[in-house]
């Protein structure tokens, strides 16, 4: 069974960082071929994607303002996917949620596991 876990989000004000973590389960992402992505949802917006890291395509950016501010890390030994942000902004707000793509590439935007989310705020 394929679960996923985030954690790692709060508060946190203009300009600082925070690492988000996805501990999963129930596959190999060094095995399987699999694409693994961050994706966010404000409230009142659709969820957009963010970042998706592959062993076929390396690093996929999906959100051109997380550009050189965010980037996305795998630790196959933890089987965690990570997701570093700096330089946040209040419109960073979210509910971000990792997925998996098994046996797909980032490209394919077909994630067939979700994690749960974890809130992030922005705020001074």
């Amino acid at each position: 069974q394929v679960q996923l876990v985030e954690s790692g989000g709060g508060l946190v004000q203009p300009g600082g960082s925070l690492r988000l973590s996805c501990a999963h389960s129930g596959f190999s992402s060094s095995q399987s071929r699999s694409s693994l992505g961050w994706f966010r949802q404000a409230p009142g917006k659709e969820r957009e994607g963010v970042l998706c890291i592959s062993s076929s395509e390396g690093i996929t950016h999906y959100l051109d303002s997380a550009k050189g501010r965010f980037t996305i890390s795998v630790d196959n030994v933890q089987n965690t996917v990570y997701l570093h942000m700096n330089n946040l902004k209040p419109e960073d707000t979210a509910v971000y949620y990792c997925a998996v793509a098994i046996f797909k590439r980032c490209a394919s935007n077909e994630f067939d596991y979700w994690g749960q989310g974890t809130q992030v705020t922005v705020s001074s």
